[in-house]
């Protein structure tokens, strides 16, 4: 997601894009857990994911912090949804490499947990996050790469400058996808990517070109 609007959207049917998640999840009783490490563990961002679980009928919530502790560890290896919050990218990477919580977000997701990044937590997912000036392949740090995207998000006023640059730096094998505003994208087991609510572009290299297409809502790519 490119922002937490989203987690509230109600599709022209009257369908929320959350029931979607609720309804892959088996759980009786489905567990939700918060990673605010890229925002510093701000409540307010918190009560925001509290709110857009409790609209889909899943009340059992928890934030886990940055210095979690055993309960805390305990909840995210039992919980069904995990959303990687907002915020600085590559602080949010930092903190879940020092503290152990990317290792077990790879182990939930390899059980089958249902995964959702908003804003920095979309980057994570992809396969690399960038440092505001793109110099050198220094300015680049690994990440999840649980999709293979390097993704960016409601960056569309600036034409995706930094995720063109990236995708030719990055050479012919990569692929970036951007998320506008509002906007969602969905990666399903099958390895197809579908939009949501707003089309996502996607920018390859081709003989050191970079070319640009589009998805929209209802398509898959």
């Amino acid at each position: 997601m490119a922002d937490s609007q989203p987690l509230f959207w109600v599709d022209a049917h009257g369908v929320r894009f959350l029931s979607g998640v609720h309804a892959l999840v088996h759980a009786v009783t489905p567990r939700a857990a918060y990673i605010g490490a890229s925002n510093g563990d701000k409540a307010e961002f918190y009560s925001i994911f509290q709110a857009a679980m409790e609209q889909v009928g899943i009340s059992d919530c928890r934030m886990i912090p940055s210095a979690p502790s055993p309960d805390d560890r305990s909840f995210l290896l039992a919980s069904d949804v995990i959303l990687l919050s907002g915020g600085d990218v590559e602080t949010g990477w930092k903190v879940m490499k020092e503290n152990g919580v990317g290792e077990t977000l790879i182990s939930r997701h390899n059980s089958g947990a249902i995964l959702i990044g908003v804003s920095a937590g979309a980057v994570h997912l992809g396969q690399v996050g960038w440092r505001q000036t793109l110099g050198s392949q220094t300015d680049l740090f690994t990440t999840f790469g649980l999709v293979p995207f390097i993704v960016s998000v409601h960056q569309e006023d600036q034409d995706w400058h930094d995720l063109k640059s990236l995708v030719t730096f990055m050479g012919d094998n990569y692929c970036g996808i951007g998320i506008p505003t509002g906007g969602a994208a969905v990666y399903y087991p099958d390895n197809t990517l579908q939009p949501v609510r707003h089309p996502i572009y996607e920018f390859r290299t081709e003989d050191s070109r970079i070319t640009a297409s589009f998805l929209i809502p209802g398509e898959k790519g």
